[in-house]
């Protein structure tokens, strides 16, 4: 539209209203996943905006001409490809974490890359401390002004002046105070909201994300089961008690989505009415999540799980939120969390699973899935109680579409991946164990996430892509 209006209403010859909005426009890329780099039909997008066909089409042909040995076209097959022609008409071309931007250059942009060396930069995603940690978690908030003053809010690496009262017993009991202050105003906000009495000297085990194959709550919901197995047969063990807490929203369409939801719901009111176990482990799916949930949960959390397939994630935002209001992360080397690991310290973070090299090399594997399964015992246990109706009686098939991913294609690696899941939860119950341990951790993970403030991700991008400066420093 930029080129239409310099070119066709200010008569502009085409090639410098071409590199006038190459000049203005920017890329940021969020996703390395297939569906969400969108194209579309050249015969819907040619019946309602011809014009700007012809444009895409002169854009192309004019890149096709500079640089003849190019592999991927904004045009073909019948198609408008929007990726494509963003990264074509843009002046510089970012993504959101170091993972994701590294992935980018290797992947669904290689070849453009290969033509543009300079054009893709990173800048690694930030949360807001205003909302993120001043607004929704108060009394952490004083807790840390009282601390070091009030400065940190607008500078949050100030944060990593907290590192020395850490190791002060009587600081640190402040700090595990505001977390218990936290999690005892979520189960009373449960209680009346929902009528779930949780335990609040549990531990909160918090995903809440859009629900997606690749963000893998059904890893998630395969561990409770196996845990609830486990619980089952051997009842007088000293199991650490966990309160598992699901939140998020699916596509209308994406039904595979919609079973995983219907699935927890399921396993909740199976778990949660066993007297066996419903003591030491309790789950959660609260409906309608949303900001407002996110900013009830995020400062009770204990633990924060972020579980993608590693190579999927673009960088994720609640890992931030979660670390800067102390919870520790389970998670793999996906997105930003590789950034958190190696800023918090990899003692503090719970680390599993496939890299994203691993991962590309496993699905080469014939009948990865099955052999996972067949390998592990404790989770071929929990996809037969799936299968076999445990959480579905008066419809034992209901789950059959989630057993055969499972069993079968798995291109997620949920498989793959459950046995060093199930590890290091378990190294999680025995850290939350030493209560005053878990402490220095999610307090080392609070002292330590002020790189994580949208704050420097601006400045970034008035550095290196807007070419701007700050009017404060002015």
């Amino acid at each position: 539209e930029l080129v239409r209006i310099l070119h066709d209403e200010r008569g502009l010859p085409f090639d410098e209203a071409v590199e006038i909005t190459r000049g203005c426009v920017n890329y940021t890329n969020h996703t390395l996943l297939p569906e969400a780099l969108e194209s579309w039909g050249e015969g819907l997008f040619g019946d309602l905006l011809p014009r700007h066909l012809q444009i895409i089409d002169r854009i192309d042909e004019a890149d096709a001409r500079a640089h003849p040995d190019r592999r991927n076209t904004a045009r073909g097959e019948g198609k408008v490809k929007m990726g494509e022609l963003s990264f074509i008409m843009s002046h510089r071309v970012n993504g959101v974490s170091a993972l994701h931007t590294g992935l980018m250059k290797t992947t669904v942009f290689a070849d453009q890359h290969r033509i543009w060396p300079d054009k893709i930069v990173n800048e690694t995603n930030g949360v807001t401390p205003r909302r993120w940690l001043h607004s929704c978690n108060p009394r952490l908030s004083r807790l840390i002004t009282d601390s070091i003053g009030d400065g940190w809010i607008g500078d949050l690496e100030q944060l990593s002046q907290l590192e020395p009262m850490i190791e002060d017993a009587a600081w640190l009991d402040r700090f595990a105070g505001v977390k218990a202050d936290n999690k005892a105003d979520l189960c009373d906000w449960v209680a009346r909201e929902h009528g779930l009495m949780l335990n609040p000297d549990a531990l909160f085990d918090v995903q809440i994300k859009r629900i997606h194959e690749y963000k893998r709550q059904h890893l998630n919901i395969l561990e409770a089961i196996a845990l609830w197995q486990e619980m089952r047969e051997n009842p007088s063990s000293d199991w650490t008690p966990r309160v598992k807490i699901f939140g998020g929203k699916a596509a209308p369409g994406y039904f595979f989505a919609k079973d995983i939801i219907r699935l927890i719901n399921d396993v909740a009111k199976v778990v949660n009415a066993d007297p066996v176990t419903n003591a030491r482990l309790q789950v959660v799916y609260l409906p309608n999540y949303n900001v407002t949930l996110a900013e009830r949960l995020i400062p009770a959390a204990d633990l924060s799980e972020q579980i993608s397939t590693a190579g999927k994630e673009a960088s994720g935002t609640g890992n931030m939120k979660f670390a800067l209001n102390g919870a520790v992360t389970i998670g793999t080397l996906d997105g930003a969390n590789v950034e958190i690991r190696d800023l918090v310290g990899a003692r503090d973070f719970f680390l599993f699973g496939l890299t994203a090299e691993e991962a590309e090399a496993r699905r080469t594997v014939p009948d990865h899935a099955a052999k996972a399964v067949a390998g592990d015992p404790r989770l071929g246990r929990a996809i037969e109680a799936i299968r076999a109706g445990t959480f579905s009686p008066d419809e034992p098939e209901r789950y059959a579409g989630i057993v055969q991913n499972l069993t079968q294609a798995d291109y997620f690696l949920v498989a793959s991946d459950f046995a060093d899941y199930w590890r290091a939860q378990r190294e999680v119950d025995f850290a939350y164990a030493d209560k005053t341990g878990w402490a220095r951790m999610a307090a080392r993970n609070v002292a330590r996430s002020g790189w994580f403030s949208s704050d420097r991700t601006i400045r970034g991008y008035m550095q290196d892509i807007w070419n701007a400066k700050s009017l404060l420093d002015q």
